[in-house]
């Protein structure tokens, strides 16, 4: 079949990222520290009573039920933020956080490894870290969103 001399090329755009400057937070306002003392009240539950504790009970229950509370909860977070309701965004992240530090604690993962890790990525483009990384699950065919 012959090609059709009227149809031109794609053009490949190239774009520059450009980051606006981020206001400081109030100087009242609380911080990402919050996380961290969050992470040792779940920690120091870790062996508390079920019937007493929430990060007890979830602890108690196991991997995967941690698991599946996360992904209800990053769900719910996803669906907040589709529709446009900063507000129960908000909400919804807090949960989502508080469920990925119950998370870490069954895993025996400390907060400052998470920190290590963001740390080592600083400063590199997110195209490029994503792309040294290994597959994980080289066998499981993913589709992406446009």
């Amino acid at each position: 079949m012959p090609k059709n001399p009227t149809k031109s090329k794609p053009v490949k755009r190239v774009s520059k990222i450009v980051s606006a400057p981020v206001p400081p937070p109030p100087p009242d306002a609380p911080d990402a520290r919050v996380l961290d003392r969050l992470w040792a009240t779940v920690l120091s539950r870790k062996n508390s009573d079920p019937a007493l504790s929430h990060s007890a009970r979830l602890l108690s229950r196991g991997t995967a039920k941690i698991a599946q509370k996360f992904g209800e909860e990053a769900v719910e977070c996803l669906i907040e933020a589709v529709g446009g309701h900063r507000t129960a965004l908000i909400g919804e992240s807090a949960d989502v956080l508080y469920h990925l530090l119950v998370l870490w604690v069954d895993a025996g993962v400390r907060p400052e490894q998470i920190w290590a890790e963001l740390a080592r990525r600083e400063g590199v483009s997110g195209i490029a870290e994503k792309a040294s990384r290994k597959p994980i699950f080289s066998a499981v065919a993913t589709r992406k969103i446009p």
